[in-house]
């Protein structure tokens, strides 16, 4: 992901610009210090915790002892940490504090030349041997990571390397290595392979990436049909999965769960050609068909999309192998892709902000954003994002325009983006996540969406929902048994509200009303409030929430015999206890919630006892 550069100080703003605009990276300032920013933020901590629990690469130009405390209580896996990379002020030092093997030591040897300082590079393998055997350059992949430590931790101590295998002489960045003493014993020496191939036992291999292969399935195959089917040609063309540039097929088969198990099962990536592209190597194929251009638009797809991703210089290594329902062929290139053909599946994801406050939005959420190529939604609510949108295409769309927001989205992501759609609370609460599932229900033979719209990955992140915000804020009103109903009668007719209102009185669930009042809408408040009468005290408590973790946010509680729309609006959550909830003062102030029945429980027990 491309990093986002933090400057804090107006001292510092020089600098983090001429980082920025040399790693064409997007520049954050601290608000009231730093006067051009692409987007501005109030806590530097927070902000950088936002970024790096999304997995956004930080280099912020600060003192790091800065960056260390607002990533802190984050660290845990550093397979999967973004890198984090401090540069002091004057731009003299850089100092890559965490991922120093993904990325963050090219990232502070690139800023140090641009300022020209120092990069302050302390991971043993950088500094002694001028490599990292576990960060292979672009186009090779570590086919043998658990060796590396101890293959490095030898080198390191004075053992020599000697690099075999068939691609070695493509592998210049290994010549790095101290070579290995001619007269020494195998066993004494770290033995390095560069292959296509699984490569030797005990050996550290790397595999060049460039190997493209093709797949095509009729529509259903079974996925360990096609699982099974790869693995074989792959072990018969004698090429690991590591060797794999990706995997490749017609973009009709882009939502075809087999071949998306298979990229997950390989660890690579699915991407997909249109019938034009892949007619296009018909030349260049072994096993034209007339047969599959008659059905799809191209004389094959296997063989056609494994040539298309490889390249002019590719050739088959693998022709096209077929079973029952599925066909498999390998193409090499001539040396490692650093560009990979084809296009993306494209992704919709569904995020959930919560409330609008960065603290109340999960990793997930922001992480989901963060990868977004587009954040579609309402303009409040991509504004609630704050920096994070920053940099990033935006398309706003008003309140009633629902319909059209959740298609544009399907449409843009069908076109390979990742689109990003964005909700308030959670996505599939009272959201947008339901009317995309129901665009992607309707008749295909419809002018809804297109085949490529209806082919996207859907993801969806949870949020923390209004119903759960406001809960927080009282203390515990959903202890007990709850449900949630929306008063808005615009897609939901009068009478199944109101009798969803009377089974909720009549069960006894605290109920949250979502949509309490609207312009238009006054009288279904008081409605609900009556039919609530009917089956509990006049006395019973009362919420109203608004604005939860946002600006001008208020908590207010009445008694349920008081309840009225008068300062109620659209952005008012009104929870009603049941018979059991209690409204508690307390030294922080009032308090309500509803029993889970312990102490009942409790006090059975000890009478049993």
């Amino acid at each position: 992901m491309t990093p986002v550069v933090l400057a804090v100080s107006a001292t510092g703003e020089a600098t983090a610009r001429r980082v920025a605009t040399a790693l064409d990276a997007p520049l954050h300032g601290r608000t009231d210090r730093v006067r051009e920013a692409d987007a501005f933020f109030p806590d530097a901590l927070e902000h950088c915790r936002t970024l790096f629990a999304s997995g956004t690469p930080v280099i912020g130009v600060c003192a790091s002892g800065i960056l260390i405390r607002a990533v802190a209580p984050l660290l845990g896996d550093k397979r999967g940490e973004p890198a984090v990379v401090s540069v002091s002020e004057d731009g003299a030092v850089v100092v890559p504090l965490l991922g120093g093997h993904r990325g963050a030591n090219r990232m502070a040897r690139r800023i140090a030349d641009t300022l020209k300082g120092v990069a302050a590079v302390t991971t043993a393998g950088d500094v002694a041997l001028g490599i990292s055997l576990d960060e292979p350059p672009t186009g090779w992949t570590l086919g043998t990571p658990e060796l590396a430590r101890n293959a490095m931790a030898r080198l390191l101590s004075g053992s020599g390397g000697r690099v075999i295998g068939e691609e070695a002489h493509s592998a210049g960045w290994l010549k790095a290595l101290p070579e290995a003493d001619p007269s020494a014993r195998e066993d004494e020496v770290v033995t390095i392979e560069a292959t296509l191939s699984p490569g030797r036992a005990g050996a550290l291999v790397f595999h060049p990436r460039r190997i493209a292969l093709g797949v095509g399935c009729s529509r259903n195959c079974p996925p360990e049909e096609l699982e099974a089917l790869a693995l074989r040609v792959l072990d018969e063309a004698g090429v690991a999965p590591g060797a794999l540039m990706g995997l490749f097929t017609l973009d009709l088969k882009s939502d075809e769960p087999a071949a998306n198990a298979l990229a997950i099962r390989l660890g690579t990536r699915l991407r997909v050609f249109t019938a034009a592209e892949l007619e296009a190597e018909t030349p260049r194929l072994a096993n034209p068909s007339r047969t599959v251009f008659a059905e799809v638009g191209c004389h094959g797809v296997a063989e056609a999309a494994a040539l298309a991703a490889a390249g002019p210089e590719a050739v088959l290594r693998q022709a096209k192998t077929k079973s029952a329902n599925a066909t498999c062929a390998l193409a090499a290139a001539p040396r490692p892709v650093m560009k990979v053909g084809g296009r993306s599946r494209g992704r919709l994801a569904l995020v959930g902000i919560g409330p609008g406050e960065a603290n109340m939005r999960t990793p997930e959420a922001s992480r989901l954003v963060a990868e977004a190529d587009e954040i579609v939604g309402y303009g409040l609510y991509i504004d609630l994002l704050g920096p994070l949108a920053a940099g990033k295409r935006r398309s706003d769309f008003p309140l009633g325009s629902e319909t059209a927001r959740c298609r544009y989205s399907l449409e843009r992501a069908g076109e390979g983006r990742s689109v990003a759609l964005v909700c308030s609370g959670d996505a599939g609460i009272y959201a947008m996540g339901a009317l995309v599932f129901e665009l992607l229900d309707t008749d295909p033979d419809s002018l809804d969406l297109t085949d490529a719209a209806r082919r996207v990955e859907i993801v969806a992140a949870p949020g923390i929902s209004a119903l759960q915000a406001a809960a927080a804020r009282a203390g515990a009103p959903l202890g007990n048994d709850f449900c949630a109903i929306s008063l808005s009668d615009l897609l939901t007719p009068r009478e199944d509200i109101l009798r969803r209102v009377g089974a909720a009185a009549e069960g006894d669930f605290v109920v949250a009303f979502y949509n309490p009042v609207s312009k238009r809408r006054r009288h279904l408040l008081a409605l609900a409030r009556d039919i609530l009468l009917g089956h509990r005290s006049g006395e019973c408590p009362v919420m109203l929430a608004s604005n939860v973790g946002r600006p001008g946010e208020s908590v207010r509680y009445r008694r349920l015999a008081e309840l009225d729309e008068k300062g109620v609006d659209m952005l008012t959550l009104v929870i009603v206890g049941s018979s059991q909830t209690r409204l508690l003062r307390t030294g922080d102030g009032m308090r309500l919630y509803t029993p889970r029945g312990y102490a009942r429980r409790i006090g059975e027990l000890s009478n049993a006892i």
